[in-house]
């Protein structure tokens, strides 16, 4: 009779290895890393998203960053877009010296110290206020009233500001109706600053309040009452709970403020203000609109400009890191 040979041992073992191993590989291959062209082949619609703001950033944002060159050489009108000979920091060294550029910065600092002053905190006190009202209605009344003034143009902000401020305008008619004589707000250097401060409020401080009213839905409701059976009262909730669970948001929007600094409302004072208000209302960015735009001297101003950023760089780079050290809470 034939005989049936039966798999050997070994081989049985090496057939049960080789079913073992076989499941294993296959783990392998599924669990490893997609490369890039595959993620990208995979999830091309939403890589698509990204392709305008990209495409914006780097044309309106880092091209024109090559022709901060112009800074280091001498420019004209109708020539090289880099420039046609090397100067260095010639014009570095003229707004160094330059007594009006100084002037024009001390008031751009003055200026951005007010707007964080009271630009910044005045969101945070509004959402606290709204946060504790009960009825939905006037709370909504409220945001609506507040925040519309965002969605007007810097033009129209203006407008409204020079026609309320006029000499026949309604606050003057209401200073001569108490026996008050006519102020020009408008023509006073005096009074640009707090012109200027006030209107930058009633445009900013609604959604800013939006902001800070989304965060304040993200507090744990069991924390307020821990508190309460601690015993402690609104003030206490607000000081250790709500301010504390705000604080993200307040520290990034701190630090973009401190970033964007130096860079005060350029179109917003070039509408308010005029020769008779310069003593007060020239800053950094209308100074280079007339060094640049109005007396062609783009290589002067270019050179300022650069100033300006490299500022700006510092005190957002200082602000982060101080905030990382004291608060935990940093952009990057």
């Amino acid at each position: 009779m034939g005989t049936v040979d039966l798999p050997s041992e070994a081989s049985g073992a090496g057939g049960r290895k080789s079913a073992r191993t076989r499941p294993k590989g296959r783990k392998t291959a599924k669990g490893a890393k997609r490369t890039w062209r595959q993620s990208l082949r995979r999830d091309w619609q939403l890589y698509s998203l990204a392709v305008l703001p990209l495409l914006f950033f780097a044309v309106f944002r880092y091209l024109p960053m090559l022709g901060n060159v112009i800074a280091f050489r001498r420019y004209h009108p109708g020539s090289s877009m880099f420039g046609d000979e090397w100067v260095g920091w010639r014009y570095f060294k003229l707004f160094w010296h330059d007594p009006q550029f100084w002037h024009v910065f001390s008031n751009t600092l003055l200026i951005g110290v007010l707007t964080l002053l009271f630009a910044f905190p005045m969101p945070i006190i509004l959402a606290l206020l709204l946060n504790e009202v009960r009825s939905r209605r006037f709370k909504r009344l409220v945001q609506s009233i507040s925040y519309l003034p965002h969605f007007l143009s810097t033009v129209i902000v203006a407008g409204v500001v020079m026609q309320f401020l006029a000499a026949d305008g309604p606050v003057n008619q209401a200073l001569r109706h108490f026996g008050h004589k006519q102020i020009l707000f408008i023509q006073e250097p005096g009074w640009f600053r707090s012109i200027y401060v006030s209107s930058e409020l009633w445009q900013t401080v609604g959604w800013g309040t939006i902001l800070y009213l989304a965060a304040l839905t993200s507090i744990d409701d069991n924390l307020y009452e821990a508190a309460r059976i601690d015993g402690a009262n609104r003030w206490k909730q607000t000081w250790h709970v709500t301010l504390p669970g705000i604080r993200p948001t307040m520290v990034t929007l701190l630090i973009l403020n401190i970033g964007t600094f130096m860079a005060v409302g350029f179109e917003k004072i070039l509408l308010l203000y005029n020769p008779l208000t310069y003593p007060t209302a020239d800053v950094i960015s209308t100074y280079l609109y007339r060094m640049g735009v109005v007396s062609n001297n783009f290589s002067y101003a270019a050179a300022i400009g650069l100033f300006e950023s490299v500022i700006g760089l510092v005190l957002i780079v200082t602000a982060n890191r101080i905030s990382r050290r004291t608060v935990g809470t940093s952009l990057w």
